[in-house]
């Protein structure tokens, strides 16, 4: 009866016993009222933002939302990420039985003969014995249940970085498809110019052979054939190698990559709702990632403040034993034995005190890391933001260079074919013209691939 109070009133003990260690409390942060860059003749801030939009509610083209749904589920590197959250619910797991007893089983049997000597008569023994016995650590100064902390905050780290590595994959993959797609436009501009071009020049040696233009004339007028057919095998090798990455990035070997709509016929929003910036702490999964690695820094200052303190284990053995396995279990064949033990450290040459300032140190370092996503996560959005607005307002002056540029060939075409000036007015106006069309292509790429900076800054992409 004694033992069993005992037992008893140390198990309550341990389970009202305090944990030692600071509690976690959120660090200050700072928080502009506003993002930098946001449209000063746009909406008003609410708490609306474009990253709380579904990923497909964002990227509307049928084939391109086809290719982030076979990454998301073939790409390596979210793979390994949903490896790294098994990992860490195991580590989990591991760790919070520190808290509960070890309770283990055992069966032996044994038996015993020698023969007959000189000066002992023969005999035979046995021995045959069932028992349970258990081993507990008592959690009385919370060491077992910080770590456990400890361990929870590293998991829900790793399954918020699992979610940062869905939405740079969406983000990475929306970018190197407008890209692919970019790269088809020019294509597609260098071989209609490839194709005027020729025309032209068939329509000048013919001028030349009749003797109304010169011959430095069909020379001009092939440089121009041969400026637009040299682009053609570059931009091939390009297309290739964009194709290429995106199979890895699909986790597929190199090959071709279906297309959907062209690139202008993805249509982009004249303004991106940002939303509030208080909510940016919450919708980035790197802050949450850094925040739980804070929660876990701090917690591991609890686990090094117990080993100041005494360890408490609680011992018992129970079971039966006979020398006939028929009366194990029937007359007085029980056995028991119940125990406590206190170890206290007294002198450790300063290690708990040095582990103690370690994950002080670490915790402080999870601080100012955790300040520091932060900041950078709104130069993000601000620098994403800024470069939407301008991307937009350069693609419209761009328009117009090409326009301007078109007739300005269209014009020069016409002066040389009346006479008025040389061939060397229509070499650079249809040399200007073929810049302008390729530059305004990259113009309405940066467009898109601003808007996929913004969605990614903003924290979108993970939402499933």
């Amino acid at each position: 009866m004694m033992a069993k109070g005992s037992f008893v009133a140390l198990a309550l003990l341990m389970l009202t016993g305090c944990a030692v260690g600071p509690k976690y409390k959120r660090p200050p942060v700072v928080a502009p009222d506003t993002y930098r860059g946001v449209d000063p003749a746009g909406p008003p801030a609410t708490g609306a933002s474009i990253a709380d939009e579904k990923w497909w509610a964002v990227f509307q083209d049928q084939q391109l939302q086809d290719l982030i749904k076979e990454a998301l589920s073939q790409n390596y590197d979210v793979r390994i990420a949903a490896a790294r959250v098994l990992q860490a619910q195991a580590v989990l797991g591991i760790t919070r039985a520190d808290q509960y007893p070890t309770i283990s089983g055992g069966a032996s049997t044994n038996s015993l003969g020698v023969p007959a000597t000189k000066n002992l008569p023969s005999f035979q023994s046995s021995s045959n014995s069932v028992s349970l016995s258990l081993f507990w650590e008592l959690d009385f100064w919370g060491r077992y249940r910080r770590a456990t902390e400890a361990a929870r905050a590293s998991l829900l780290s790793t399954e918020w970085g699992q979610k940062a590595i869905i939405s740079s994959l969406v983000s990475n993959l929306a970018s190197a498809y407008f890209e692919l797609r970019e790269l088809d436009l020019e294509m597609e501009i260098s071989q209609g110019t490839l194709a005027s071009r020729r025309e032209s020049l068939r329509l000048v040696e013919v001028r030349a052979k009749g003797g109304t233009t010169s011959l430095m004339d069909v020379r001009q007028s092939e440089q121009l054939v041969y400026t637009a057919a040299a682009a053609i095998p570059d931009l091939e090798r390009r297309i290739e190698q964009q194709e290429n990455f995106i199979s890895i990035l699909l986790g597929r070997n190199p090959g071709s990559v279906n297309r959907g709509k062209p690139l202008v016929e993805n249509a982009i929003p004249p303004t991106v709702p940002a939303g509030l910036t208080s909510d940016l702490l919450a919708r980035r999964p790197d802050i949450q990632s850094r925040e739980q690695d804070l929660v876990a820094a701090n917690a591991r200052i609890g686990v090094a403040k117990a080993a100041y303190f005494p360890q408490i284990t609680l011992t018992a053995t129970g079971g039966y034993q006979s020398s006939a396995l028929t009366s194990l279990f029937t007359g007085p064949a029980g056995f028991w034995n119940f125990g406590g033990q206190l170890v206290q450290p007294i002198f450790t040459g300063g290690r708990i005190r040095s582990n103690v300032r370690l994950t002080e140190a670490q915790q402080q370092e999870a601080v100012l890391t955790y300040q520091q996503s932060i900041q950078q996560a709104f130069r993000d959005v601000s620098d994403s933001l800024v470069a939407y607005r301008k991307n937009q307002e350069f693609r419209g002056q761009q328009q117009l260079l090409t326009a301007a540029a078109q007739d300005a060939t269209r014009l020069a075409g016409v002066r040389y074919q009346g006479g008025v000036t040389s061939y060397l007015e229509v070499l650079d106006s249809d040399t200007r013209y073929f810049d302008a069309q390729l530059g305004l292509a990259r113009a309405q790429l940066n467009e898109r691939l601003a808007l996929v900076q913004v969605y990614n800054a903003l924290g979108g992409g993970w939402q499933q």
